[in-house]
């Protein structure tokens, strides 16, 4: 059974290098695990979407609660599902836009077409609104 997470925590003091660091961990260790996704960062929260085996995604995520360089993990929606949205991205960096007019264009090109309405729409307001 594949499992996916959508969550976002909050992360004020944490570097562009830190992130790149996080970004470069997921990509070299999610493989292993079975695990894709794509992360957005605004410069002080951080919106996740992680999908995977069932097993492996709640190790992930108790290990996302224990970190210390955020808090506040609110996990938004956690759904069983029959394939993945994301499967060629180990930890895909969506970006956002600096300009907010330009951040709703910009994430329709970036995000995965098979991504659940609901989902989508959680992430689009995330961007818009930070």
């Amino acid at each position: 059974m594949l499992s996916q997470y959508l969550y976002i925590s909050t992360a004020p003091t944490l570097l562009r290098e830190e992130v790149d660091a996080i970004l470069a961990t997921s990509e070299r260790n999610n493989p292993a695990r079975g695990i894709t996704g794509l992360l957005l960062f605004n410069g002080r929260n951080f919106l996740q979407l992680l999908e995977g085996p069932e097993g492996e995604v709640n190790a992930l995520m108790e290990t996302i609660f224990a970190d210390p360089r955020h808090s506040g993990v609110s996990v938004l929606d956690r759904r069983g599902i029959a394939q993945r949205t994301c499967p060629d991205w180990a930890m895909k960096r969506v970006m956002i836009a600096e300009s907010i007019a330009s951040r709703r264009e910009m994430l329709e090109g970036e995000l995965p077409e098979g991504l659940d309405p609901e989902v989508r729409k959680m992430i689009m307001n995330f961007a818009v609104l930070n």
